[in-house]
């Protein structure tokens, strides 16, 4: 089962354009770092502009820049904007409730859901985008 990209991809592009400052940086530059196609780079940056993170110009002298400082923008926003889906899924079939477990096991797997998504959503909030690129810069982790 694939992991979702889409988080981890927003936040190099995101430090890509807290790089560049104020200038703004084309999709193929952005694709080329990511290394991926300048199209996923784009509706990536749809997303992240939705939300207010990032404002993008077309035209020659075009590209997407940063819409607040790098210390405004927190990664739980970020994740919200990318909108990365659950930690984990329910099975799709409705569990036999003439079972003891089968009667329960959604309702708990619900419960765990919430709690999980609360978690990340607080530590992602103890992070601002300059933290990440101060962190890169240094070549250190978290």
């Amino acid at each position: 089962m694939a992991a979702n990209s889409q988080f981890s991809m927003a936040v190099h592009v995101l430090s890509m354009l807290a790089a560049s400052r104020d200038e703004n940086v084309k999709s193929d530059c952005i694709a080329a770092s990511v290394n991926t196609n300048p199209v996923v780079i784009r509706r990536l940056l749809g997303q992240l502009a939705q939300a207010n993170l990032v404002i993008s110009q077309s035209g020659a002298h075009g590209g997407t820049r940063l819409a607040k400082c790098p210390n405004e923008i927190n990664l739980a926003d970020v994740y919200s904007a990318v909108a990365c889906g659950e930690v984990f899924a329910l099975h799709p079939r409705e569990p036999n409730k003439d079972c003891p477990v089968g009667r329960n096991i959604e309702a708990v797997l619900c419960h765990l859901q919430k709690r999980i998504d609360r978690t990340i959503t607080e530590t992602l909030s103890g992070y601002t985008l300059a933290d990440v690129f101060e962190m890169v810069e240094k070549g250190a982790t978290a």
